[in-house]
């Protein structure tokens, strides 16, 4: 049977690994749809101040497509997109992409047909087989708080940070202590008049200083044989003990907690403001953080940390449970993204007219965290507990995509349309994946890696060199061919 036709939705890392993984197999027929005018995805939409990535550039990138002239140790956002514009275009997949084209619905009414994928405008593509890869934060989410509306300065999310309002001199509220609001406060908080950061929790922080490579360092990165490899096979080890960390918090965990707690008084010489920052929860519950300039923002003579609870945003600024209003111009939301939704609110519908809305009604499941049964030829990357919590998600991408592929080509020696994961081998899989959180710091705190019901849907629960294992191969046995 011919080659099947291919559409990718989403033209981040996922989506460029899925083009050059497929195209090198002789798969050619492939289209990625992008909502974005540029690929890059996470990277062309993340341009706060201070954006970078917290996993080391030599691990942050593809095993096939290795830098040796990595600025720093953690790339900032414009080098990381610029090395996957690059990417894309040395292997000839940056043409594949159709931007500006936001996808509502994906419909495959009947296992003989294709994959039918509506735009927002009306426009429609087919294909035998559905990509998505979305990933888990893409969609910025702002808090359901009374009064949002109301506000009479301007706001905006860090995710679609506003260039063209300037902050200097200004009174900012930032809303929000994540992963996007440790990088931009140290960035913002010299120019503004005062920045007022209102936190819900606190986190555990490890060092970052992140300072650009010394001239000798990338001289040798360069040129000294096998340095290179030695460099992302060390950040790869270190990477993993963290998972170990999480994995085991009575143990391993003890020694993190220990390392963060030495890091961060030694950072906090103020008791009030340290009291008020400390995390009340075990080490590696939620993500843990890197930086050095955190902390240390947070005692600037312009900055107030702001832990009691808001009720609502009013005109003048934003109120809180001590009925206090804080009056500011502006109102930056570092509340992160929808992670649970994955490819949500994209309404995708299978054979018989079922939902994958309704499938995962109940918590996001998939096997391998890429294929549902019920949805012939759908494929999913960043999917479903394929989230790392202390590794490099571009490593998963590629065994992913190299699965997927595999599985394709399973399909075509068959001479088959589609092929669907069996419903039996998926539960299985998803009982197990769920049982071995029992006992690790994840099931310790509410976190964003939890749905409503408490189900963590987002993290795989073991170590990056496990899950190349899981997907080292492609089991037909696993599978229904149609």
């Amino acid at each position: 049977m011919h080659a099947p036709s291919v559409l990718v939705v989403g033209a981040g890392f996922g989506g460029i690994a899925a083009a050059i993984e497929l195209r090198a197999h002789g798969i050619r027929d492939v289209t990625i749809l992008d909502a974005a005018p540029g690929l890059g995805g996470t990277w062309l939409h993340n341009t706060y101040p201070g954006a970078a990535c917290d996993v080391p550039s030599h691990l942050y990138s593809f095993s096939f497509a290795q830098r040796t002239d990595w600025s720093r140790l953690c790339s900032p956002q414009p080098e990381i997109l610029a090395y996957l514009q690059d990417v894309a275009r040395e292997f000839g997949v940056d043409e594949l992409v159709e931007t500006g084209v936001r996808i509502v619905a994906a419909d495959r009414p009947h296992t003989g047909a294709p994959w039918t994928l509506t735009a927002q405008d009306g426009r429609t593509w087919s294909a035998d087989v559905l990509i998505v890869a979305t990933g888990q934060l893409n969609r910025p989410v702002v808090p359901d708080i009374p009064g949002v509306e109301s506000f009479a300065g301007h706001a905006f999310h860090s995710a679609r940070w506003d260039h063209g309002h300037d902050l200097r001199g200004r009174r900012v509220a930032v809303i929000g202590t994540g992963a996007s609001a440790v990088q931009f406060v140290p960035a913002i908080a010299p120019q503004v008049g005062h920045l007022s950061v209102f936190q819900r929790s606190g986190n555990w922080f490890l060092p970052r200083r992140n300072r650009a490579f010394p001239r000798w360092w990338r001289a040798a990165i360069e040129h000294v044989p096998g340095l290179a490899r030695w460099r992302r096979r060390f950040i790869t080890e270190y990477c993993e003990s963290i998972t170990l960390m999480i994995r085991h918090p009575a143990t391993w965990g003890r020694l993190g907690k220990l390392y963060s707690t030495l890091f961060m008084r030694s950072q906090l010489r103020d008791p009030q403001l340290r009291r008020a920052v400390w995390p009340d929860y075990t080490f590696g519950c939620k993500r843990v953080l890197f930086s050095s300039h955190w902390l240390p923002a947070l005692q600037r003579d312009n900055v107030s940390l702001e832990t009691e609870k808001i009720t609502e945003i009013v005109p003048e600024g934003v109120r809180t449970a001590d009925g206090r209003t804080h009056e500011v111009d502006t109102i930056i939301w570092g509340t992160g993204f929808a992670a649970t939704d994955f490819m949500f609110p994209m309404e995708i519908t299978g054979p018989g007219g079922r939902s994958l809305t309704d499938e995962w009604a109940g918590g996001a499941h998939a096997y391998l965290g890429m294929t549902v049964p019920g949805f012939p030829s759908m494929f999913v990357l960043y999917g479903p507990n394929t989230n790392t919590s202390g590794g490099s998600i571009i490593r998963y991408l590629e065994h992913q995509v190299r699965y997927v592929r595999e599985t394709l080509q399973e399909a075509q020696r068959r001479g088959v349309r589609a092929v669907e994961v069996r419903g039996d081998v998926e539960r299985a899989y998803d009982a197990e994946i769920q049982a071995r959180f029992t006992g690790t710091a994840w099931t310790r705190c509410d976190s964003w890696y939890r749905d409503e019901h408490g189900r963590i849907v987002t993290n795989w629960p073991g170590y990056m060199r496990e899950y190349d294992e899981r997907t080292r191969r492609v089991d037909p046995a696993d599978y229904v061919f149609h």
